[in-house]
């Protein structure tokens, strides 16, 4: 007999990849991938790689992770990339001997770009494995090499380089990495590490890798020649707690003995079910919040004024949270928060108790917008500062920023839940 109440299970969406077949295009994601997110507990969901698609991305809620995999190089033009030591015959060398993957897929690069930031404006589960390694490096401003065989490997002597592809051996290929101590893929493979050596052999397909790791990452492994092999936010892993937010350049889910589903290490599986552990936890947090009922149907123009609201409410936070000053355009819309405030004096009693311990009373809206405007010298200062500074060294304060301004949020709202449950109660 049927359940009365089928489990339902964590969606994790994997994003297809497009090859051509009959002469027609055709979507796939590759079986290992999706065999590892069953096995642990997740459904994949499998968005396909179609024109207009990353307008449709809310269709796919509920979100519980999302894994990017293999795929084309991202196009150059969306991260700080740096062509002027290549000259055009190199450039076209590289074209003809990785013509499967310098074919750039604008549509794909859109949809998993998305998805990226989706995941770390919500905290979502997220793993990038190979192309989704370097989707996540450059969503949070960091860089890549666009040829490693040519722009670091070529410093090495012939029987030192590092072979991170090969064509002929795809499934078979293994190049060392050294694993950094400490980190989520020294406790997975710990078994298997030497002390002193702290290496294992991994299987990796790919041309082009991070060159400039974004600010909030922790590297995990590097290749003999220095190259990055996986990463990791600190900030943002617990998997108990729905928190996971990595990528890995080489490929777990094929290092597997051959003529056999065993793995080289009892680790390999580590990076799945850590993940499909941590979209389950996601999935219960996200569950146990359905608490606060049927949201309200609003009207497009009352849709538009709580936008225009909320956008206020949201500066002041993040200029409360992380310290800073106020922005080129943000006092008008900061105006709007204050005379929203200061037009609803009819509060009762117990909404006037609220707003005070929240620190946001009707009274003070005017003073604080006074406070605001006495931080324009310091803005202008910052300005003269900040134009003197590259694009990497502003990149990374941006990729700061942003993880202090995740956990004071992470905070924040723990801290509200906890004085509206006061309140309620």
């Amino acid at each position: 007999m049927e359940s009365d109440n089928p489990t339902i299970f964590p969606r994790v969406l994997i994003v297809s990849r497009r090859t051509v077949r009959k002469n027609k295009f055709v979507d796939f994601v590759g079986e290992y991938h999706l065999d590892l997110i069953v096995n642990y507990g997740a459904v994949p969901v499998i968005v396909p790689r179609v024109t207009g698609v990353h307008t449709l991305l809310e269709s796919f809620e509920p979100i519980h992770g999302v894994l990017l995999c293999e795929g084309e190089d991202i196009d150059p033009s969306l991260y700080d990339a740096d062509l002027s030591s290549f000259s055009p015959d190199e450039i076209e060398e590289i074209r003809r001997l990785h013509a499967s993957d310098t074919a750039i897929d604008r549509e794909k690069d859109s949809i998993e770009l998305r998805l990226a930031k989706l995941c770390l404006e919500r905290n979502v589960p997220f793993l990038g494995i190979c192309r989704g390694s370097q989707v996540l490096n450059v969503a949070c401003g960091g860089s890549l090499y666009q040829d490693v065989e040519k722009e670091i490997s070529k410093k090495f002597p012939e029987g030192q380089r590092v072979v991170h592809m090969d064509y002929e051996n795809y499934d078979g290929h293994r190049h060392i990495v050294k694993v950094v101590e400490n980190t989520p893929l020294h406790h997975w493979f710990k078994d298997s590490l030497e002390a002193e050596k702290m290496e294992i052999w991994v299987n990796s397909y790919h041309h082009q890798g991070v060159k400039r790791l974004a600010q909030r990452f922790v590297p995990m492994a590097f290749a003999p020649d220095g190259l990055i092999e996986g990463f990791y936010d600190p900030h943002v892993y617990n998997p108990e707690e729905g928190k996971f937010i990595m990528g890995l350049q080489f490929h777990p889910e094929r290092m597997r003995q051959l003529n056999s589903d065993d793995f080289d290490y009892p680790g390999c599986a580590s990076a799945y079910q850590e993940f499909a552990k941590a979209v389950r936890s996601y999935q219960k947090k996200l569950n146990g919040s359905a608490f606060v009922g049927k949201t309200l149907k609003l009207d497009e123009d009352m849709e538009k004024k709580r936008k225009v609201i909320v956008r206020s409410f949201s500066i002041a936070r993040d200029m409360y949270s992380i310290r800073r000053g106020m922005l080129a355009g943000e006092e008008s819309e900061l105006q709007v928060g204050a005379k929203f405030l200061e037009a609803n004096t009819a509060l009762s009693l117990q909404q006037e108790k609220r707003l005070k311990q929240m620190g946001a009373t009707v009274r003070n809206a005017s003073a604080c917008m006074e406070r605001l405007k006495m931080n324009e010298e310091k803005e202008k200062l910052a300005r003269k500062m900040m134009g003197k500074m590259s694009i990497e060294q502003l990149s990374d304060i941006v990729s700061f920023y942003h993880m202090m301004g995740q956990i004071c949020t992470e905070v924040l709202e723990r801290k509200l839940h906890n004085l509206t449950n006061e309140i309620g109660g």
